[in-house]
């Protein structure tokens, strides 16, 4: 079916700041239609999320202003050669921005078909929050995107179909863990005890951990921002104590189909963000451990993981919402795990390339290949004694 362009430009008043909804199910078919009315109009806005697949047809310099809260790997160079703003803020305040200094005027989306009307698909992110300020969404029905999403069917008095486009979400495959991956990943199963909340990052990394998680055959609650395949490979193992709870999917259409089936019995895996990265919520019982990696830490222990001097890797994203949970967390962590070295040059610096994204009083323990470093009440020049063992060289 084609999108009527006609329906969002009826939506789209002058001046509009537009809510593009993020993540792996992000409304692709529509990015062209968007673009194309925001260069007849000439004064349409843009504020999105993490896009973690290709942007292709979406013309940022169409609009006479973009911003991204969070940018993801779609939006890496974009974001580098300055066509889109990037943010700097954690993901628990997306919300409070939308309602405040970024609130938009429409929401578009894709979902896919529920029984009672559109329901949303592989994440649901932020959007709850745009939704309910009353906003018109413009909707791309999309029956490939799997109904794993807590929450009602979208508001009918809201909702504006453009079509349907039978796209599915993102596909994302992860490399195998290298070596110093799979080393780092036994290292922090062995942090771990039996019934704890775990959160891990995606990538290698977080492949490892999984592996490392399901070879020392730890029982665990995967509470976590983003979920990728390692969820299914828990589940497989019968290490999964409870309903897994994320804002977002990312994987193949094993993790999709998987998410899916959950979704259809019941029980949702993916929640909106005001209860995913809720700080009381993450602290409390059971304890949670939150792993997250760097593209380099400095002397102390503070984190960057937006990117290197040359060029942007991420965004501040969930990192500073879980680091925090995890240290307040009684008999939790907050545990940041990186390899030494990257290309031939440590990951540990004497000054970080970009701002600090998780300060180090939120940092626990670190773990690179060479073991971990329990920075847990040591003084600054103890904390830096425990790095300097772990970051040879």
């Amino acid at each position: 079916m084609t999108l009527d362009g006609g329906i969002l430009a009826s939506l789209a008043r002058p001046g509009a700041r537009i809510a593009l909804a993020d993540g792996c199910g992000s409304p692709r078919a529509a990015y062209p239609l968007l673009s194309e009315l925001a260069r007849q109009r000439g004064d349409l806005r843009l504020v999105t999320g993490w896009l973690p697949g290709p942007v292709d047809g979406l013309d940022l310099d169409a609009f006479a202003d973009a911003r991204t809260v969070m940018p993801g790997w779609g939006l890496r160079r974009a974001a580098d050669a300055g066509h889109v703003r990037t943010v700097p803020a954690r993901l628990a305040a997306m919300p409070a921005l939308l309602n405040g200094p970024l609130r938009p005027d429409l929401l578009v989306l894709a979902a896919a078909p529920g029984p009672v009307g559109p329901v949303l698909g592989a994440e649901v992110s932020w959007v709850r929050a745009v939704i309910d300020l009353g906003v018109p969404v413009a909707v791309v029905l999309d029956p490939g995107l799997p109904r794993a999403a807590a929450g009602p069917p979208l508001p009918d008095e809201q909702v504006f179909v453009l079509g349907e486009a039978a796209g599915g979400p993102h596909v994302h495959a992860t490399p195998a863990p290298r070596g110093e991956h799979e080393a780092i990943g036994r290292h922090v199963a062995d942090l771990l005890a039996d019934g704890v909340r775990l959160q891990w990052a995606p990538g290698q990394l977080g492949a490892a951990v999984v592996g490392g998680v399901r070879a020392a055959g730890v029982r665990v609650h995967a509470d976590s921002g983003l979920l990728g395949d390692g969820v299914v490979a828990l589940d497989e193992a019968g290490l999964l104590l409870s309903d897994p709870v994320a804002t977002y999917l990312v994987g193949t259409p094993e993790l999709y189909a998987w998410a899916d089936a959950r979704g259809r019995a019941g029980r949702p895996v993916v929640h909106r963000i005001e209860h995913t990265h809720d700080p009381s919520r993450l602290a409390a019982e059971p304890p949670l451990v939150a792993v997250n990696t760097a593209v380099e830490i400095d002397l102390d222990g503070q984190v960057n993981v937006e990117g290197t001097a040359s060029g942007l890797v991420g965004g501040v994203g969930g990192h500073p919402d879980y680091a925090a949970a995890g240290a307040r967390s009684v008999r939790g962590l907050s545990v940041i795990a990186l390899a030494s070295h990257h290309r031939g040059r440590s990951t540990r610096v004497p000054q970080l390339s970009r701002p600090v994204s998780t300060p180090s009083h939120d940092v626990d323990v670190v773990v690179t290949e060479h073991g971990p470093a329990d920075l847990r009440g040591l003084d600054r020049d103890e904390r830096r004694r425990a790095l300097d063992r772990i970051f040879p060289g």
